[in-house]
């Protein structure tokens, strides 16, 4: 079976003059393969028609074309959008008193599927020309989906969904935080969810004003304050600290004693904390998706960093990302590429105070810690942007690179514009292309305007570049957010390739745990209160800087077996009990 599908957002069929159409060497009986929208005037390729021979893919300028064979056992979607678009195949399968986790890249399907499943996107079987809604009963006939699609078209079952993108929330939601959160408050838990959250401050700020973390928890409580009978929270975690994560996470567990409940994170951590179940969404981005088998979580977890589904004998990734010990970690080389000092930094109602330390080549420091414990001030400091207040200023001959947490989009031009003018003549060079525009997935989004770069795709380039410019220091401000799980774990394996081989430096600032300790060799602690102090401690190996960190948020974790990852142990489990008593919050070894 062959499908092939435009992206119609990146075809611009006025510039190109309609390539793919003029060089397609397919027309069979007075048919032709490609022809063009009377209404849109862009291309449509027919399914039955294409040979696949891939000419139009490279004729297309704008890299707007895709077509993938797959098994003829997939030959019916459960959604299709349009004629060349995406499509999604199976279901998840939501259980009844229990958390259901959904795992994959960007644009496979998760949202899709959620919407699906929450009554909100009515499924057309891929016959999407057709108004008339399909019986969905009888289509999942003898499945464990009967019952749910039964009640679905009953009208029986009440969902509640929270959205992927909080950010937009103020522009559809006006006044004050308490009131909205009362408004919406049908269970009469907004309060506890309040507590428990950290929301307290917020509750006299208006909507239009909350910071990206106040509104994703104000979203999340604002959903599970609903009276529903199964409840979506599609990434419930971003733009939050890792204390806030796991709080979050226990209030999800805590619903689910009573509800049912589907999650979409891309924290592995998390998303194994606060699971019973999860899917594993695999595909190509953008083009299909498929939903695997219902796994358990760490059987799943494991298969999705394997890149290999058993049950469904298919590997989705070429290579298996293992975590590897780095209790004694030694350096290629111990020479101490910079030391600073201890300095401070004072605001109006916020102080800084920094521990001196010293910075290896080699060595990738991750920083982990509350919000507003001065985490970004500190990157800003070392990066020349700030100044420390107390005398001790900051100097250095080395070459910095810094990626800021919030990036902007006033760069009038292209991606590639953009790279050629940082990276200079390395742009054009295979060596930069294998080790930073590939793996980091510029490519498909080379000639994308950057200023309507999506925020994943803003994230990628904004690291591209700061690996681009000739530096001895690199400085990354949460290089994580917005990327889905495989990117983060990309990003990853490219900067402790780049650090390694050149001998170089980098400091990230990381709120998940998984990704930062694939990539750190140590980490800088911070701790205080938030919004009125910080405290910064010195590089500590990895293992006593999140022994540090964990004793203070209470939660321990354990080595994977067979993969290494670090996983979240349950709250006062067996083995939650024992590491605690033994003041050993980080294990290395399995």
């Amino acid at each position: 079976m062959r499908i092939a599908v435009i992206d119609y957002d990146k075809c611009q069929p006025k510039k190109c003059n309609l390539l793919c159409l003029n060089y397609c060497p397919g027309p069979r009986m007075n048919e032709e393969t490609i022809i063009v929208d009377e209404v849109t005037k862009k291309p449509i390729i027919s399914e039955v028609l294409c040979t696949g021979c891939g000419i139009c893919i490279h004729k297309c300028p704008y890299k707007a074309i895709s077509i993938v064979n797959l098994p003829e056992e997939l030959s019916q979607p459960i959604h299709q959008y349009g004629p060349n678009t995406f499509r999604l195949y199976r279901l998840p399968i939501p259980k009844e008193g229990k958390v259901l986790g959904l795992i994959g890249q960007n644009g496979v399907g998760k949202t899709t599927a959620i919407k699906i499943l929450s009554g909100e996107l009515y499924p057309n079987m891929g016959d999407y020309s057709s108004k008339e809604r399909k019986n969905l009963s009888s289509y999942f006939r003898g499945t464990e989906l009967q019952g749910y699609f039964e009640k679905i078209e009953a009208r029986d079952i009440k969902s509640s969904l929270k959205p992927q993108y909080v950010d937009k929330l103020s522009q559809v939601v006006k006044g004050n935080t308490a009131d909205l959160l009362d408004k919406v408050d049908e269970r009469g838990v907004s309060k506890e969810l309040i507590q428990e959250l950290g929301l307290t401050d917020a509750l006299d700020k208006d909507i239009s004003v909350l910071s990206g973390g106040e509104l994703q928890r104000v979203a999340v409580i604002a959903s599970m304050s609903k009276d529903a009978d199964i409840y979506f929270l599609d990434e419930p975690t971003s733009y939050l600290d890792i204390k806030q994560r796991l709080n979050v996470a226990k209030s999800i567990r805590n619903l689910a004693e009573k509800k049912t409940v589907v999650v979409i994170e891309h924290d592995l951590a998390i998303l194994d904390y606060l699971s019973d179940n999860i899917h594993i969404l695999y595909g190509q981005p953008g083009v299909y998706g498929i939903v695997s088998t219902p796994l358990g979580v760490r059987v799943g977890i494991n298969m999705y960093l394997d890149g290999y589904i058993k049950e469904d004998n298919v590997r989705f990734r070429d290579e298996s990302i293992k975590f590897y010990q780095k209790e004694e970690k030694s350096l290629k080389s111990k020479k101490v590429l910079l030391e600073y000092p201890a300095f401070e930094k004072n605001y109006d109602s916020f102080s800084l105070k920094t521990e001196g330390g010293a910075l290896h080549k080699g060595e990738v420091i991750g920083i982990v810690g509350p919000n507003a414990t001065g985490k970004s001030t500190f990157i800003k400091i070392l990066a020349g942007v700030l100044e420390p207040d107390n005398g001790n200023k900051f100097e250095t001959e080395l070459k910095v690179s810094y990626k800021p947490q919030y990036i902007k989009r006033d760069y009038d031009g292209t991606v590639r514009n953009l790279l050629a003018e940082v990276a200079k003549e390395k742009f054009f060079t295979n060596i930069y292309k294998a080790e930073i525009l590939r793996p980091l997935e510029i490519d498909p989004i080379i000639d994308n305007l950057v200023s309507e770069l999506s925020g994943g795709e803003l994230q990628r380039v904004a690291i591209a570049a700061c690996l681009s410019q000739d530096a001895d220091l690199y400085l990354f401000d949460e290089p994580s957010a917005y990327l889905d799980i495989e990117q983060r774990l990309n990003f990853s394996k490219v900067l402790r390739r780049f650090i390694g081989d050149k001998e170089l430096m980098a400091i990230i600032v990381e709120h998940d745990l998984v990704s930062l300790d694939y990539t750190s060799d140590k980490a800088i602690v911070f701790s205080g209160r938030p919004s009125v102090s910080g405290i910064a401690s010195p590089p500590l190996s990895l293992r006593d800087g999140m022994n540090r960190f964990l004793k203070e948020i209470g939660i321990t974790f354990r080595r994977e077996p067979e993969s290494g990852r670090p996983r979240s142990n349950k709250i006062d489990s067996q083995k939650d009990r024992e590491q605690k008593s033994s003041g050993e919050y980080y294990y290395f070894k399995a």
